[in-house]
């Protein structure tokens, strides 16, 4: 669920790719994306390290009477009994991304996105197709506290970089936040989600961490499902300003994954004065539990998920 408003300005390069791609296109195939190698290893060194601190994770299933009346319907309905609490996940997506306004073309797109649990973390590592043999790469993430949001071109030439500020924090937490319906057992007690009751189909989150604190409202249908998130999010107005603007995400077609309901399609959107602005769709391809694990912290389990 990548924010859209920098990425937008990237519109204006389709018309590169006629520049010597023929001649450069081994060359730039045979390159990495840095900094989402980056930003996954920051991750993966922090879980490490707040996992020896706390001694592992433990087994024991929190006591959810407190909390409000619909979460525990949905817990309930998408946990197994006695979940193991999940630690890293990995997901693949695919789908499209819209750059730009409301009028602009989607554009094909593949992801995978890691996340950590206690501490909180994700790094989103996506390629939008622009034109055949001309693609942006987009590492968008939040790591150790910090928010990060960089494209560049044909995975060299960088043309979106958003500088460090407590908006872009406060933003990659909420869109965390807001995806942990992907591993449901972060929002058990003890992970550091408080919740406040709005009415039978809905609930408050808050999350803080390092400085940062994300507020979204979870909506739940008839069956005790996530369907719908909703939160007021920092929206990039360019030049490193923001304003606040209402954001929706929709979750369908749950499906069950090693014994977790979780939903395989989803799509992201701002109501902007002119109207919504849907910028994110996708379908779930795969979804990896603990696939940051280490020797001495427990084996990988994942699995795809599958049709009822």
């Amino acid at each position: 669920m990548a924010r859209n408003r920098t990425l937008g300005r990237l519109g204006i390069v389709g018309a590169g790719g006629a520049l010597a791609v023929g001649v450069l296109l081994a060359a730039i195939r045979a390159r990495t994306d840095d900094t989402a190698a980056r930003l996954l290893d920051t991750l993966r060194r922090e879980r490490v390290e707040s996992t020896s601190d706390v001694g592992g994770a433990g087994t024991d299933t929190p006591d959810t009477t407190d909390l409000p009346a619909p979460v525990r319907r949905y817990l309930d309905r998408v946990l197994p009994d006695e979940p193991p609490l999940v630690r890293s996940v990995r997901l693949r997506q695919t789908g499209e991304f819209r750059l730009g306004d409301a009028d602009s073309p989607w554009k094909p797109m593949t992801a995978t996105q890691h996340y950590t649990v206690d501490p909180p973390g994700f790094v989103w590592d996506a390629r939008v197709d622009l034109v055949p043999c001309l693609s942006v790469r987009v590492a968008d993430a939040f790591v150790g506290g910090a928010g990060t949001l960089e494209a560049t071109l044909l995975s060299v030439v960088t043309v979106a970089d958003a500088p460090r500020s407590p908006e872009l924090d406060e933003g990659e937490l909420s869109r965390y936040l807001a995806e942990m319906v992907w591993f449901p057992t972060a929002f058990l007690p003890g992970h550091g989600v408080s919740w406040e009751p709005r009415d039978d189909r809905s609930a408050r989150a808050t999350l803080s961490h390092r400085g940062s604190t994300a507020t979204v409202v979870f909506h739940f249908d008839e069956t005790g499902e996530i369907t719908r998130v909703t939160a007021d999010r920092w929206r990039e107005t360019g030049h490193g300003e923001y304003e606040r603007r209402p954001w929706t995400g929709r979750f369908h077609d749950y499906r069950e994954v090693n014994g977790f309901r979780v939903p395989t399609a989803a799509e992201v959107a701002w109501t902007l004065p002119t109207g919504d602005l849907p910028y994110w769709r996708a379908t779930i391809d795969d979804v990896a539990y603990d696939p940051l694990a280490t020797a001495g912290q427990g084996s990988a389990t994942s699995s795809a998920p599958n049709s009822e």
